[in-house]
């Protein structure tokens, strides 16, 4: 399956200001690129159009990131992918096992602690009181999920970047990774290490559900390895294409501006496409109706 991304985002920026950006593939998905048009940075001045020079780096978590100093007026943010997936849904085990923390490997260990949005300390025993029955490995790590998937709504209006899961937790009303960022807090606390995931999941091979956006979900170390976990989406998907991993959305925050800059244009796709590269867009999709 072929999967092409997408993303157009711009600013108007009232000074010059320093940004960093998470926009390029994750280092992991580079066996399945096929076509990739890295992060550009441009700034508009009087319909001229000039790219800005970026320093790329990699984080401490392996993410790959951008750097740019941006002038004052119009900034253009821009890039592509198309990457060959099985087009297999999320993977599932059963009977995977959790790990004692004293067995776990370093590396994971930081995804058990407290992070900016998931206050793990101020939640364990309310975690120990909603989970505490619940046998340990799998399935407590999707009964978690789909706790947090049952009860909480989700509305873009509702969306603000100073909410937690704590925050969460008392409105039950929340964005995409408000309910990751839950999902995670309660399975930190019930001692599965738990990592917050963004990237790409557009509507493929489910029914249209709206204008593309960058996605969140989560991951939890079972059996020695990472799954995936969606708590607003808790059943299998096909197609996420992975840009980055962190404690919560603090570390994978797709722009962080050292200024103002105001959002005046933001353009988000993930699609199948055939062999031709011709869009097979999801049932209810606008474009599909007027195609058919």
């Amino acid at each position: 399956m072929l999967i092409r991304s997408e993303f157009d985002i711009q600013f108007q920026l009232p000074a010059p200001i320093t940004m960093l950006a998470m926009l390029d593939l994750h280092p992991s998905v580079d066996a399945l690129a096929r076509e990739v048009t890295p992060l550009v940075v441009e700034h508009v001045d009087g319909g001229q159009m000039s790219r800005l020079v970026t320093e790329k780096y990699q984080d401490s978590y392996g993410n790959r990131c951008s750097r740019v100093h941006l002038p004052a007026g119009a900034v253009r943010l821009s890039g592509s992918n198309v990457v060959e997936i099985d087009g297999m849904p999320d993977l599932m085990k059963i009977d995977a096992q959790q790990a004692e923390v004293r067995d776990l490997p370093a590396a994971v260990l930081p995804f058990l602690l407290a992070s900016r949005y998931c206050e793990v300390d101020r939640m364990c025993g309310l975690a120990s009181d909603l989970f505490g029955s619940v046998p340990k490995g799998w399935l407590l790590a999707v009964t978690i999920r789909d706790w947090v998937h049952d009860h909480v709504s989700f509305d873009y209006n509702s969306a603000r970047p100073t909410k937690t899961a704590l925050d969460l937790f008392t409105e039950r009303v929340g964005v995409c990774r408000d309910f990751q960022h839950l999902a995670i807090t309660l399975t930190r606390a019930m001692n599965i290490p738990a990592r917050y995931v963004a990237g790409y999941l557009g509507d493929i091979r489910s029914p249209y559900a709206g204008a593309g956006d960058f996605s969140a979900w989560y991951e939890v170390f079972l059996d020695g390895r990472w799954w995936t976990m969606d708590a607003r989406h808790n059943h299998p998907r096909i197609g996420r294409v992975l840009m980055a991993t962190g404690r919560d959305a603090t570390d994978v925050a797709i722009t962080t501006t050292f200024g103002v800059a105001n959002l005046t244009h933001f353009y988000v796709e993930s699609n199948e496409i055939d062999g031709d590269g011709n869009l097979i867009l999801p049932q209810g999709h606008p474009e599909a109706s007027i195609a058919a």
